[in-house]
């Protein structure tokens, strides 16, 4: 019989044995890098360093140290790296200490300062014919994809296929995918106090307005079905049928093997740092506490490998229930996203793993 396949993911944690500067992340973080060869994936190669800036009032996602000492990794190899988000996003970059300056390496919009940059990769799955992919992604020779690990509405996780499959495509493919949950709105007036915290956390303008009437209309045309609506609603007067989940990670995984086929064999690493992991993605514009203790970055050349293993270590044991807002309960499901959002977080890896990009089978290396 076939011995059963697995890749190596590596683990540096972010608990300290000892007082010691050697004992802390980002010295095992260092040390995680040199464990890579950096100098064989990046050598003379422009890279494209995949990062989420978030928004607004936000304050988890990644820290910039980390950022500074990867990108010193990259140029130690002989690489030349640069900073890339969603071109909406970086005009937060510089409010959040990402500049230049501070991490070492230029910021570069994804897909251009208008967000029109881009080149279409057909997918040829349901209703997504087509996506958008970044130019300035598709145009680099190698990349990181430098993911924070913590909940979302949508696909009840989001690390590195998310920032690859949402984060690497320009102007409406990130509409195109939501849409491939077949979600309809509804809204129940009774229930509705009319707090406009549905209006307020959405991130597209006019997709959700009251009239004079105090009435709510939505705006199919605007809508990102980022479920941020339905989630920050005290009340529960919005509800967003979900049962088309499956095509919505599934559409996720067939964007991110088209991200990730643009490169050559053995020039992309996955970095999940798994610290202050919230529920919610970095986009909605502020924070709440982190619903587990910090774990710590794990890293790997098998994105399925890396995810798989992220999620591994989020253990509902180690839930802080004080941490998760009032309005929101925890339900029925295997894992801890789960129970928070309702949707498995594994499918995603499945589906990634059913197209052929990676392992879900793994051995987990702590970096020391």
């Amino acid at each position: 019989m076939p011995t059963k396949k697995f890749s190596i993911v590596t683990f540096a944690s972010s608990k300290v044995k000892e007082l010691r500067r050697h004992a802390t992340l980002p010295v095992k973080f260092e040390k995680q890098l040199a464990s890579y060869p950096l100098d064989k994936m990046f050598a003379d190669k422009q890279v494209a360093i995949k990062i989420h800036v978030g928004s607004d009032m936000g304050f988890t996602t990644i820290h910039p140290l980390f950022i500074r000492l990867l990108v010193a990794a990259v140029k130690k190899a002989g690489g030349k790296p640069f900073i890339t988000d969603g071109s909406g996003a970086m005009h937060n970059a510089k409010a959040r200490g990402y500049t230049e300056d501070v991490l070492g390496a230029p910021l570069i919009a994804a897909a251009g300062v208008a967000n029109t940059y881009s080149y279409a990769r057909k997918i040829n799955y349901r209703s997504l014919k087509s996506v958008d992919l970044c130019g300035n992604i598709v145009d680099a020779d190698a990349m990181i994809v430098l993911s924070h690990g913590k909940g979302h509405g949508n696909s009840g996780f989001g690390a590195a296929i998310k920032n690859l499959a949402m984060g690497c495509v320009a102007r409406d493919s990130r509409s195109k995918l939501h849409r491939l949950q077949g979600q309809q709105f509804t809204w129940d007036p009774d229930k509705c106090t009319r707090c406009r915290a549905c209006a307020e956390n959405c991130p597209s303008p006019d997709a959700i307005t009251f009239d004079d009437k105090n009435d709510l209309h939505w705006f199919d045309h605007h809508c990102r079905y980022c479920r941020h609506c339905e989630e920050s609603c005290p009340k529960g007067a919005i509800k967003i049928d979900s049962k088309g989940t499956y095509y919505f990670q599934r559409g996720m995984a067939l964007t991110t093997k088209a991200v990730l086929d643009t490169f050559e064999p053995n020039r992309v690493l996955f970095i999940n740092v798994m610290l202050s992991i919230t529920p919610f993605c970095d986009c909605w514009g502020f924070s709440t506490p982190a619903l587990v203790p910090d774990i710590g970055i794990l890293a790997a050349t098998d994105v399925v490998a890396v995810e798989q293993a992220s999620l591994d270590l989020v253990k509902t044991e180690d839930f802080i229930r004080s941490s998760l807002p009032e309005s929101m309960k925890l339900s029925e499901g295997a894992h801890l996203f789960e129970q928070i959002h309702g949707k498995d977080p594994y499918l995603q890896v499945q589906c990634a793993e059913e197209i052929g990009l990676g392992h879900r089978a793994y051995r987990l290396e702590s970096v020391e």
